[in-house]
């Protein structure tokens, strides 16, 4: 079932509840960070716990199969808050006036990279000339690092991806790491943190994939809430979020997740840019 249905049905079921009026359930959403449905929700589940908990209410999350659909729920008023990449977050504003509470710190760091990996015998010592003609798949088209930030790249250098490889997208950042090393495809789109996080997680080792592009430093994900959300509890979630020390974080975060840092106006400006730079937001 589409995501955007199932999140429909949901929200009608809880809005059959009349106790449901005042102090519902904290509804939220994070995307496809993990191979699979059941593995986002053990590693996020603790974290959105946390949140509801300190919010006092109970806890609904909803595990998306895509990034695009974090923000149609956001714009519905389906989830109050979610834990979404820069591009989703950006759609999200865009489209519905989320608002970025904090954007997440990964081994203390505020930024990641998009990279492209490929099958680590390909002669590519030049990149992307010698690649050219290829078999390249990337993330979906919520995706900052798997879609956004790769074809606005492209787009830099005079290039169509869609005729200049052989082309394909939708996938998750797993998916593609797994379909390089198995040699289905030659080239993929993905993100400095998956790749190490497969690494470690033994999902793949580093001999099966080399990186072939990186980009300039990007804005790591964010917590946003949707519009009209009561300002209390939007601050409450703020609060409970930057409350998080190293210690609390290595507890209820996903690994070498180290806490959060307030979002400013222009944290995600570089996307934003991006994003109307190839007209997928206003402004392009």
């Amino acid at each position: 079932m589409p995501l955007t249905r199932r999140l429909l049905l949901a929200s009608a079921s809880l809005l059959a509840t009349p106790a449901l009026a005042q102090g519902g359930p904290l509804r939220c959403a994070v995307g496809p960070f993990q191979p699979t449905a059941g593995d986002t929700r053990r590693a996020y589940e603790p974290f959105f716990t946390h949140l509801a908990k300190a919010v006092g209410r109970a806890l609904g999350l909803t595990v998306t199969t895509d990034w695009a659909g974090i923000a149609v729920a956001l714009a519905n008023e389906q989830v109050d808050a979610a834990w979404m990449g820069p591009w989703g977050y950006v759609l999200a504003r865009d489209r519905a006036k989320a608002e970025a509470l904090a954007v997440v710190q990964y081994q203390g760091k505020s930024t990641y990279h998009a990279i492209i990996i490929a099958r680590p015998d390909l002669a590519i010592a030049r990149f992307p000339e010698d690649a050219k003609g290829m078999s390249i798949s990337f993330a979906d088209a919520g995706s900052t690092s798997g879609w956004l930030i790769p074809h606005y790249w492209f787009k830099t250098q005079g290039i169509d991806p869609r005729t200049y490889f052989r082309y394909r997208d939708g996938a998750s950042h797993p998916a593609n790491d797994l379909a390089v090393a198995n040699g289905q495809v030659d080239l993929a789109t993905d993100y400095d943190r998956n790749l190490a996080a497969m690494i470690a997680a033994g999902r793949l080792r580093a001999d099966q994939v080399k990186i072939v592009w990186r980009s300039e430093p990007l804005p790591n994900d964010a917590l946003a809430v949707r519009d009209r959300l009561d300002p209390g509890l939007k601050s409450a979630i703020r609060d409970a979020a930057l409350g998080l020390d190293a210690a609390a974080a290595a507890r209820i975060m996903p690994a070498n997740y180290t806490g959060w840092v307030p979002a400013r106006p222009d944290s995600y400006a570089l996307i934003e840019a991006a994003g109307r730079a190839l007209g997928r937001i206003g402004g392009g």
